[in-house]
């Protein structure tokens, strides 16, 4: 059976007048935040390790993008069979290693290449870092650095980057006015991406790990106390850390 056509009928019947009347009601904008929610939880299985989990997950992107395809039909927009065959296509325009003339096995002229290309196919980005979506703060960081450096934007060396994002915190430190803290704040937090990307680390995946051990050290913090947080001192607070992160570190 297949069963990818079989969801793509189940979608078009919630659609229909003897479906669903909550699926009937929706629209592109109305289940925009619905993408970004399943993409995340698909990310956090990937995080997890969690294969049946991503399997699930996985299921609900496959939902969203079935659904605004139905959506975009009924309104004589596109369907799925059209997403389907413009991605195909970029595919193999975007691969000219794979399906064309291009013999190399180079990822960074891979990159640069598809760039290139994407570029071409989008004749109204006419600058290096249009097009880029409104993503996370975080994510957004990363991607106009890569972009940036693709063009040839890049320190010469590493003690280079590392003196950019010392310079930054000074600039931060000598800042009088709450609004010129916040953008040399913000500078700060640019120079560490650049930093993270620099030693090929995600910076999104990096602060999830740190988010995710402060909460596992917290929790403990918490269940080791005896008395309302807000009645520790400072001292006490210390001590209960320093136990915390020995005992969960194992």
């Amino acid at each position: 059976m297949n069963y990818l056509d079989e969801l793509i009928k189940t979608i078009a019947i919630l659609r229909s007048p003897e479906g669903c009347e909550w699926d009937r009601q929706q629209t592109h904008q109305s289940i925009r935040q619905n993408m970004l929610e399943e993409a995340y939880e698909a990310a956090e299985a990937i995080d997890e390790g969690n294969i049946e989990h991503l399997k699930e997950e996985l299921g609900d992107v496959l939902l969203q993008v079935v659904l605004q395809s139905q959506i975009a039909k009924d309104n004589n927009e596109f369907d799925i069979q059209d997403v389907a065959k413009m991605l195909n296509d970029k595919l193999i325009h975007r691969h000219p290693h794979v399906f064309g003339e291009l013999k190399t096995n180079d990822t960074e002229i891979i990159l640069q290449n598809w760039e290139k290309l994407k570029l071409e196919e989008k004749k109204d980005r006419k600058r290096t870092l249009d097009g880029i979506p409104n993503l996370p703060a975080l994510l957004k960081a990363m991607k106009i650095s890569k972009k940036a450096v693709r063009a040839g934007f890049e320190w010469q060396n590493y003690q280079q980057l590392l003196d950019c994002f010392y310079s930054e915190i000074k600039e931060f430190q000598e800042a009088q006015a709450q609004e010129d803290k916040e953008d040399e704040f913000g500078d700060i937090l640019f120079a560490l991406v650049n930093i993270a990307r620099w030693n090929k680390i995600d910076p999104e995946v990096a602060l999830s790990k740190a988010n995710a051990k402060f909460t596992k050290r917290f929790n403990k913090l918490e269940e080791l106390c005896s008395k309302p947080l807000n009645e520790l001192t400072f001292e006490e607070y210390d001590e209960l850390w320093r136990k915390a992160k020995k005992l969960t570190n194992k």
